[in-house]
């Protein structure tokens, strides 16, 4: 069911066929994203999502749109910190024309300078909307505080200055360098014809021909602070955090569980604690970010000025308590039926099947089938999720963010003793 090819010019293929499935998924990653920017065009790779469906040789941007959205197909981009990612899913008969479009947004967009700055205008207001939703600009906050030094601890967006004052050769120039059959993923899952698929790649890719340039990506050192900023807001909202685990380390399993036990979901224990306990806060819970080469583990709260502090020490409180005396038999093999209902319930659409062997091709260089992680998910022990904890909660490696009307004379200085 899955096959990985190469075209002509070095792209390489990853596919898997769904044959009970009438939808097919493609995604094409380009292996570079904002952590690859140098500081002074930061947020070229997200400019440079946008910039793609703003008009080609042969369509412009309402043409893609009407072609598209005529297939009764989805299409999309998204740029992280480590992959800027274009795709679309349509019924499988299409699949030839969503290949001809993302060739040729990918190979023929003009990158009229109009436009550029007509989209200049968009990402500013996308800037301000993120800032204007203090829930989710209290995470951005939080990556800056413990990677202040690094490429990963700055915004995907680019910050207002970096926006205004990106030049038209600042894209073109990022395109040239980074844009290459090197850095290039394509990958395919659904319903297809696999020797159909293969030729039409190399017609409509094949003839991409660019070298790539190095990429600099230098590992984060993790800061423990604590930073306030004080705004008015009628809620406190609280990140904290402490350094994860990369990608592929040997400890993913373990780590994901961990993450289920404290505050993956409504039985974990930060989500019965601190709100059904104590009514502390309506929204708590944590989650677990992966790179290449660093990770973090993030801890996120809603709550009243007066609980902020409450709800710190109740978090300190958890973690302290699971490096103490880990996780029960019980939660064990709770955690373990939870990961891996969910990962058999995220592979319901072929989206779902492109991205993960997309991620797969990207960070481990090979396929790992649902047998493969479900084995990794049943081999965590109890053991291994407390020493875990034991070796990420600690006094040197944690920090927190506070956004809302506190001031940092508010919050004491030992707050985050563990």
């Amino acid at each position: 069911m899955y096959r990985k090819d190469t075209l002509i010019n070095g792209i390489r293929v990853v596919s898997e066929t769904l044959p009970k499935s009438r939808s097919v998924s493609i995604g094409v990653w380009v292996k570079v994203g904002s952590r690859h920017e140098p500081p002074e065009v930061g947020g070229v790779s997200h400019f440079i999502e946008h910039m793609f469906f703003k008009g080609t040789q042969k369509r412009s941007a309402k043409d893609i749109a009407i072609e598209m959205d005529s297939l009764g197909g989805e299409y999309n981009a998204f740029t992280s910190q480590e992959t800027t990612t274009y795709y679309a899913k349509v019924v499988d008969e299409h699949l030839p024309v969503a290949i001809d479009i993302l060739s040729d947004i990918l190979l023929g967009s003009k990158f009229d300078p109009a436009e550029m700055e007509k989209e200049r205008k968009v990402i500013l207001e996308e800037i301000k909307g993120v800032e204007d939703a203090p829930d989710d600009y209290v995470h951005e906050l939080f990556t800056s505080t413990v990677w202040p030094d690094n490429s990963l601890g700055r915004p995907i967006l680019g910050t207002r200055d970096t926006i205004k004052a990106m030049k038209h050769q600042d894209i073109i120039s990022y395109i040239d360098n980074y844009y290459s059959p090197k850095e290039i993923v394509i990958s395919v899952a659904g319903n297809f014809d696999h020797t159909q698929l293969l030729d039409l790649l190399n017609r409509q890719f094949g003839k991409l021909a660019r070298t790539a340039a190095p990429k600099k990506e230098e590992t984060p050192i993790f800061t423990s602070a604590v930073y306030v900023r004080k705004k008015q807001l009628e809620q406190v909202q609280l990140c904290m955090g402490c350094k994860g685990l990369p990608n592929t380390h040997e400890d993913r399993y373990v780590i994901s569980a961990l993450n289920t036990v404290l505050g993956y979901s409504m039985s974990s224990r930060l989500f019965q604690e601190v709100r059904e306990q104590y009514g502390l806060a309506y929204t708590i819970y944590s989650y677990v970010t992966s790179y290449r080469d660093a990770g973090l583990f993030t801890i996120y709260a809603g709550t009243g000025p007066s609980n902020a502090l409450e709800v710190v020490r109740l978090v300190i409180k958890e973690l302290k308590k699971i490096k103490a005396e880990g996780i029960t038999p019980a939660e064990v093999l709770r955690v373990k039926n939870q990961v891996k209902g969910n990962l058999i319930l995220s592979l319901e659409s072929s989206n779902s099947h492109m991205s993960r062997i997309a991620r797969q091709e990207i960070y481990f260089g090979k396929y790992l089938s649902m047998d493969d992680i479900i084995k990794g998910v049943e081999r965590v022990s109890g053991d291994q999720v407390q020493q875990l904890a034991q070796q990420l909660f600690t006094q040197d490696n944690i920090a927190l963010t506070i956004l809302g009307p506190l001031s940092k004379s508010d919050v004491p200085d030992s707050i985050l003793e563990i």
